[in-house]
């Protein structure tokens, strides 16, 4: 028996390594899991805008004939946010940031077009043009829950693929750490809004 014993030893130690990496490597997979899901409904949000951006345009264009500039900057910003795609599984702050730009294009074009409306008393008060802009609303509030949900996705991640043994066999896995959502640059500044 006591020959035995080493190898029963380097056995069973090998055997709880063999435990530990292989739980590393699926609470990583599970948590990347996560954030691609978040990602998913961060995508999701900004889709159904895009969607309404739409609607809102043609309600737009049959009630009012207006300033074709801001009509035409709605269209491009909202063609360039849908050309901008991120892969969830290799997500870099380059990404993040290319996309955040061409999002923050689309918030910008609709700004405009919201304020230019406001000199238009028969379209404000069309019933669908009214639907339309509460859904906006909506659907920005939609757009800031996913993206903060999705940055709670990540910490854990990063956390778990960062800290100190794990770093060291989540590297050899491919776990690489993930960028946040961040603000675009000058959303600490007010908007000012001009009638």
């Amino acid at each position: 028996m006591r020959k035995f014993l080493p190898w029963i030893i380097v056995a069973v130690v090998v055997f709880f390594i063999y435990l530990w990496v292989k739980g590393i490597n699926n609470t990583a997979v599970s948590l990347n899991e996560n954030i691609r899901e978040s990602w998913g409904n961060v995508e999701t949000a900004y889709q159904r805008r895009n969607d309404l951006i739409g609607n809102l345009v043609n309600t737009v264009k049959g009630a009012a004939e207006f300033e074709k500039g801001t009509l035409t900057a709605v269209i491009e910003a909202r063609s360039k946010a849908t050309s901008t795609t991120i892969d969830p599984t290799n997500i870099t702050p380059e990404q993040l940031a290319e996309f955040s730009k061409a999002q923050s294009g689309v918030s910008s074009a609709l700004s405009r077009l919201l304020v230019t409306v406001e000199a238009y008393p028969d379209l404000k008060a069309n019933a669908n043009f009214l639907k339309l802009q509460d859904e906006l609303a909506s659907t920005e509030n939609q757009i800031l829950t996913s993206r903060t949900r999705f940055n709670e996705a990540v910490k854990p991640y990063n956390n778990h693929v960062l800290t100190f043994p794990n770093s060291l066999f989540a590297g050899m896995f491919g776990f690489k750490e993930k960028a946040y959502f961040e603000a675009t640059e000058g959303a600490e500044k007010p908007v000012e809004v001009k009638f």
